[in-house]
């Protein structure tokens, strides 16, 4: 039956008679351009959202801490009341702020610090670190992965409140002896004498706690159950003294390292906020202890080897000296067993965990600052 409209071709020759050829080809589609090297890839599109979703959700999380931390921040000072540059209460703030510094930074890297020890007594018990962990956690359990922390977390949180607290006092009081012009021009020497002086009083708190540490983390089994434990045993055998027969070598590997660990903070965080625009002051708060633990890591590093001969002898007097035994015949003894070259085990894993804490540190120590309302440390002429 015929249809009874016309075709459609029908209807193209009676409309458009002028076409030669009758009805014109569809064109061809025309090929997808060539993607350049630095077009963005549509197939990575929905990883791109879903890395702008976690970033939202971090940056959300990063406001309400910062949030929290204001409200907290704020409480605590409303609480301590107005606290002035180098008065009582500035640097009874600073003392807690290195007590937390030190006290926690130290003791959560004891496995380190068991395994830095237990290598300077006897260089061939463990091949490194994994190996040493691995083993002491098969024979010990977790736990004796962090022997020696009770020690640790008492000697260190002594030592720490004595240090910082003891370097902002005496970094006053020598500026003031010395007068504003020469506290600039020799701020150097002020660093070092200031921080010398704050750690020869830090390590006679530390001294008693580093004698237990040492002996629970180089003997196996420990000689002693706990901290106060160790003590009284110490003091049962050796007297009173006994907790004191490492100070010398202590001092020795102390001293220098704070020296060098607040100097050469000091002047590194000058250098960088001298080569950063604008002043320290235009930095909020994250930046600033960025720059603290940066600053902190290098003179970490730093701190690590120029104290590191000394470490290792005190870990020695501290596990092979015999009672009544010289100070100086007890170090001759040593070193003539150990050599030169003793003196340096151990000096990798100390440089990584030392510049770690150096930097924890000084960002702790300036956080708190910074929660008190107190400016950061750093970065101005003493």
């Amino acid at each position: 039956m015929p249809l009874l409209f016309p075709s459609q071709d029908t209807l193209h020759n009676v409309f458009h008679p002028s076409v030669p050829f009758g009805r014109r080809e569809a064109p061809a589609p025309l090929a997808a351009p060539k993607r350049t090297p630095l077009q963005a890839r549509p197939e990575l599109f929905p990883t791109w959202s879903v890395v702008d979703d976690a970033k939202k959700k971090a940056e959300a999380l990063s406001a309400e801490a910062t949030k929290e931390f204001e409200k907290a921040s704020a409480k605590a000072q409303a609480k301590a009341g107005h606290i002035e540059l180098y008065s009582a209460k500035y640097y009874a703030a600073c003392t807690f702020g290195g007590l937390l510094a030190c006290g926690l930074t130290h003791t959560a890297v004891t496995p380190l610090d068991l395994v830095k020890c237990r290598r300077q007594v006897d260089s061939k018990m463990y091949t490194g670190n994994f190996q040493a962990w691995g083993k002491i956690g098969r024979a010990e359990g977790f736990r004796g992965i962090y022997t020696g922390w009770g020690p640790t977390f008492f000697g260190y949180s002594a030592q720490g409140a004595f240090k910082y607290g003891g370097y902002e006092f005496f970094k006053k009081y020598y500026g003031d002896l010395a007068g504003p012009e020469n506290a600039v021009k020799y701020k150097t020497w002020l660093y070092l004498t200031a921080s010398a002086s704050a750690e020869f009083i830090a390590d006679i708190a530390l001294c008693p706690f580093e004698a237990v540490k040492v002996r629970m983390q180089t003997t196996i089994p420990p000689f002693a159950k706990g901290t106060f434990d160790g003590i009284s045993t110490i003091t049962a055998k050796e007297g009173f003294g006994g907790l004191y027969k490492g100070l010398y070598p202590l001092w020795g590997r102390q001293i220098p390292y704070t020296m060098m660990k607040f100097a050469s903070f000091e002047t590194i965080v000058e250098m960088i906020y001298d080569r950063l625009p604008g002043q320290k002051s235009d930095y909020g708060k994250g930046a600033q202890t960025a720059v603290s633990f940066t600053g902190g890591y290098l003179a970490g590093i730093l701190c690590a080897i120029v104290s590191h001969p000394a470490d290792v002898m005190v870990s020695k007097l501290n596990a092979n000296r015999a009672p009544g035994e010289a100070f100086g015949a007890a170090m001759g003894r040593i070193y003539k067993d150990i050599g030169f070259s003793g003196l340096w085990n151990g000096l990798p894993v100390r440089i990584v965990m030392i510049g770690t804490l150096t930097g924890l540190q000084w960002m702790i120590y300036d956080y708190f600052k910074i929660f008190m309302g107190l400016p950061t440390t750093g970065g101005a002429p003493p």
